[in-house]
């Protein structure tokens, strides 16, 4: 592990589904963990091990279909602290790697600093710490700003994101 990768984490994975109350029955039954926070339409789930940060989104049917195909709303890796969010972007940076900030942003009913990426099949990852779990204007996982893409997830960066944040025109 070099010096800039964080040493605490957890890798996250956030599904689309489109029966929120029978997942959450499966995934409870699967992981034996009850889900860290439910609110409409979302449930997020801590589990120790193997340590993952399950976060499931409820979109309609004809987004999520069946199977694989429509399941993946974003991945990301929750770090510890706003400085292991700063040595992930830092790291994107040195690469040549095209990143977006979010700091301060309420997102997914949290208040959040994070850092996105896009591998080089399009799918984005976010790299983040909570700052606050239960904020006084919490915004969901469909509250998105014009301009953000609609696969789902909130705050997760179009093409045209960066310019479009430097406007103002995206999660505050």
């Amino acid at each position: 592990m070099s010096s800039s990768t964080p040493s605490t984490g957890r890798v996250q994975l956030a599904l689309n589904v489109s029966d929120l109350e029978a997942s959450v029955a499966f995934y409870t039954a699967m992981f034996g963990v009850e889900p860290h926070k439910r609110r409409p339409g979302y449930a997020n789930f801590a589990v120790a091990e193997p340590p993952l940060k399950l976060v499931l989104v409820e979109t309609g049917e004809d987004v999520r279909g069946s199977g694989t195909a429509g399941a993946l709303n974003h991945l990301g890796v929750e770090v510890a602290s706003t400085d292991d969010v700063e040595a992930a972007r830092a790291r994107f940076t040195e690469a040549g790697l095209a990143a977006f900030d979010e700091n301060d942003t309420t997102c997914c009913y949290a208040l959040q600093d994070k850092v996105w990426v896009h591998d080089p099949a399009g799918a984005p990852w976010e790299v983040y710490t909570v700052k606050d779990e239960d904020p006084t204007n919490p915004r969901d996982a469909f509250d998105r700003p014009v301009g953000l893409s609609g696969d789902g997830a909130c705050c997760t960066p179009d093409a045209g994101h960066a310019e479009r944040a430097a406007e103002g025109a995206c999660c505050p």
